[in-house]
């Protein structure tokens, strides 16, 4: 695992900054100064550059990165649609003024600029943009500039990733202290554009104990011995493909294999393939055979359905001692099945659940766009509730733990967004836990892993179009091998 960037919640976040303050640290300087140096390279020097600047601690840090700006020989020009209710931030504004900075209430006295700084609003913005600043917002995505954004796009919920009216969007964004997972999933996808953390150098006894962290898992751990053999690296059984949708099943199968696991079997409930023509390696064999010694771990889902004989697997499998790997209409017949829920959340086997939206929703008795509203608190829930690892898909997917500690992973992009995609990311799974990898590392590095794919796809076709989770395997091996090597693995 490279370098954690964690993720704290917006109240030991406040209590870090008043630490910070009783000792003596300059946050708001210090972020100027970070923000100062983070653009150095992103613009030439003497660029016309405008600056909003809001009432609050935000306003103070785009205040005082002004200065460091205009030093620096670049025309700075102020934006400053309201007097700072902050103190500090009006004492950058006085400085701003002492400067003789050319200052602007409204943006229609503004000649276009060469870079949008966007320091509107910060993390603590708990409501929608409403009347003039939602109009001064929607007037400041047209500037024909690139934008950067100080902590957070002004608008954007920094935790949910919601966008509640509207919100600035960024070509780029330097996030202060911690990484926030709202810039990565949900709309922050689409909003916070590139994302960078500067931690401002806040020594570490003041660091408050994180709530979980970007997904930057690696692959140093499936690392081979040469001295090993097909059932060092584990037996694997695919329990799904029901009539009609053995088509699933078979991609959970071969991504298993891609995955690297020593055996795979794939238990068809349509039992008229006797073998797949494209990865013969896949054993067939009917549904009892995951319940067999030897099968470490069992992925049942993919293609599954949801009739009596899905069910009857479903609950037998449920009680046994291997590993899991629960997606699809298994996750659709546990939550409609209060027996199967409750053999769910009892087992004590390791167990990934890997829902989508709507699954997650199913799952916990409400809205699709209630889990969408908050992605890290739906999947921290469904871990909860289920005892088990949980990855929340989408964009920005949440891999969560039952103490409340999640991972949210950054790889990834539209490219994924086909059918089939989720099989093969249970295969993945699978394969890492058969290798020895504990679920939450498993399902961590099997999600970048894909997203990684995906990623790599889209840079070598020049866009996301096309991509199908059959060809997605090749991209997968490639970039589960290029992460066990240590220098790859920041990637």
């Amino acid at each position: 695992m490279s370098a954690a960037e964690p993720i704290y919640s917006l109240s030991s976040l406040r209590e870090l900054e008043q630490r910070a303050d009783a000792a003596g640290l300059n946050l708001m300087q210090r972020a100027a100064q970070a923000a100062a140096d983070w653009l150095a390279s992103r613009f030439a020097a003497g660029s016309r550059v405008l600056i909003a600047a809001g009432p609050g601690n935000n306003g103070g840090d785009a205040l005082w990165l002004a200065i460091h700006l205009a030093n620096r020989g670049d025309q700075v020009e102020l934006l400053v649609p309201a007097e700072p209710t902050s103190a500090l931030a009006l004492e950058a504004l006085a400085a701003c003024r002492v400067l003789g900075l050319i200052e602007h209430t409204a943006l229609d006295t503004v000649t276009s600029p060469d870079a949008l700084v966007d320091g509107l609003f910060g993390i603590g913005l708990s409501r929608p943009l409403e009347g003039d600043w939602a109009t001064l917002i929607e007037k400041l995505n047209t500037l024909p500039c690139p934008r950067f954004a100080l902590d957070t796009p002004s608008g954007l919920d920094s935790w949910t990733g919601c966008v509640h009216g509207i919100a600035i969007r960024a070509d780029e964004t330097l996030t202060f202290l911690c990484a926030k997972p709202g810039l990565h999933t949900a709309d922050g996808t689409d909003y916070a554009g590139t994302v960078t953390l500067a931690t401002l150098d806040v020594p570490a006894e003041l660091l408050p104990t994180p709530n979980g962290e970007l997904n930057r898992a690696d692959a140093r751990a499936l690392i081979r011995s040469a001295n090993s053999h097909k059932g060092s690296n584990g037996t694997v059984a695919v329990v799904g493909g029901a009539p009609g949708m053995l088509g699933a099943a078979l991609l959970a199968g071969r991504s298993t294999l891609a995955g690297g696991a020593g055996k795979v079997y794939l238990c068809a409930l349509d039992t008229r393939l006797p073998v797949d023509p494209v990865a013969p390696e896949l054993m067939f064999a009917p549904p009892a055979q995951a319940l067999k010694p030897g099968i470490g771990v069992v992925a049942i889902g993919p293609g599954l359905g949801k009739g009596g004989k899905a069910r009857h697997w479903l609950y037998a499998l449920l009680a046994q001692p291997s590993a899991k790997v629960v997606d699809a209409d298994a996750l659709n017949l546990i939550a409609t099945d209060p027996e199967l829920a409750e053999r769910l959340s009892n087992s004590p086997a390791a167990k990934v659940l890997t829902p989508h939206p709507a699954e997650a929703a199913r799952l916990l008795g409400i809205t699709t766009p209630a889990i969408q509203a908050d992605r890290v608190s739906a999947a921290l829930a469904l871990a909860k509730r289920f005892q088990s690892i949980v990855v929340l898909k989408g964009a920005g997917s949440i891999i969560a733990r039952p103490d409340s500690f999640c991972r949210v992973n950054v790889s990834g992009g539209p490219a994924l967004a086909v059918a089939g995609q989720g099989d093969v990311l249970s295969g993945v799974i699978a394969a890492l836990l058969a290798q020895g990898m504990p679920p939450f590392d498993a399902a961590s590095l099997a999600v970048r892993a894909h997203g990684l794919a995906g990623d790599a796809y889209t840079t070598e076709q020049g866009g996301p179009l096309g991509l199908t989770a059959s060809a997605t395997l090749a991209y997968l091996i490639r970039a589960l091998n290029r992460l066990m090597t240590p220098n790859d693995a920041t990637a």
